[in-house]
């Protein structure tokens, strides 16, 4: 197996979330295509966060026009990662945001 079908392997297993960091940056307005909250919404507070598909992950990943951001511990990080993503704990993410540029796609994952 390629290298780069592992990588998109991974993408694909990932559940690719814009975190807080699309709160904190003013990229969670409400697609028009988003659907309405259901009634579980309030017990998952990033609801209303886009999510990333595979296909726009990919994308993105080949072209360069994302920065992936991993959220898992850094043992986890060591054994297998996205070529190029940085580490940023989702406990560590809040305190760091000043790491990362808000003009910039951030799309996190965590597996």
């Amino acid at each position: 197996m390629s290298q780069r079908k592992k990588w998109v392997g991974m993408i694909a297993g990932a559940v690719l979330v814009v975190t807080a960091l699309a709160c904190n940056f003013g990229l969670s307005q409400q697609r028009p295509d988003f659907p309405t909250p259901p009634a579980f919404a309030t017990e998952n507070p990033y609801f209303e966060v886009p999510r990333v598909t595979l296909e726009e992950a990919k994308a993105a990943f080949d072209n360069g026009s994302a920065v992936f951001v991993d959220t898992r511990f850094g043992i986890s990080y060591a054994d297998k990662h996205i070529p190029g993503a940085l580490l940023i704990p989702v406990a560590e993410l809040e305190s760091r945001m000043d790491e990362l540029d808000p003009d910039q796609w951030i799309i996190t994952y965590c597996t």
